[in-house]
């Protein structure tokens, strides 16, 4: 009892968070509209990779670039894309920030370049696996990681 009175906003807050995870009703509203717009997210997301495809092979395969550069050009011109995307279909966001807006989603996009190119390093470099087969799998970790993230610090 004693932590509980030196620290009462701290316990407050936990018994707001608590309630808010066990309210039932709250998470009937929340997961369609998020389902919802994760499934948006993917179909734009899907339009990324082909992008995203398209650009590492043309640098890898015919201009010779390295792997890793070729993934990295590929990754952030589909993070482009499918920023105005999202902004428009997926999160329908109507903020006149589009550059505070763009900036967030390109932060949290490059920290995605870091995960997939890590788990391209990881599936291929060290594993051995397919280079492409390695590059799908790292983008559907990354899929999550910037949904996510945009849905909760970026488009509100």
């Amino acid at each position: 009892m004693v932590c509980k009175n030196m620290f009462p906003f701290f316990n407050h807050y936990i018994i707001e968070t608590n309630n808010m995870l066990l309210n039932i009703s709250h998470w009937k509203n929340i997961i369609p509209a998020i389902g919802l717009k994760l499934g948006k997210f993917c179909v734009v997301g899907a339009s990324g990779m082909v992008v995203d495809f398209g650009i590492t092979l043309l640098c890898k395969e015919i201009l010779h670039l390295n792997k890793y550069l070729a993934n990295s050009l590929g990754f952030i011109l589909a993070a482009t894309s499918n920023y105005f995307l999202n902004r428009w279909w997926t999160f329908q966001s109507t903020s006149p920030q589009v550059v505070k807006e763009y900036s967030i989603f390109f932060i949290l996009s490059l920290i995605g370049l870091g995960i997939n190119n890590l788990v391209i390093f990881i599936l291929h470099g060290k594993w051995k696996f397919n280079f492409y087969l390695s590059k799908i799998f790292a983008i559907g970790m990354v899929t999550f990681w910037n949904f996510f993230m945009n849905y909760f610090f970026n488009f509100q």
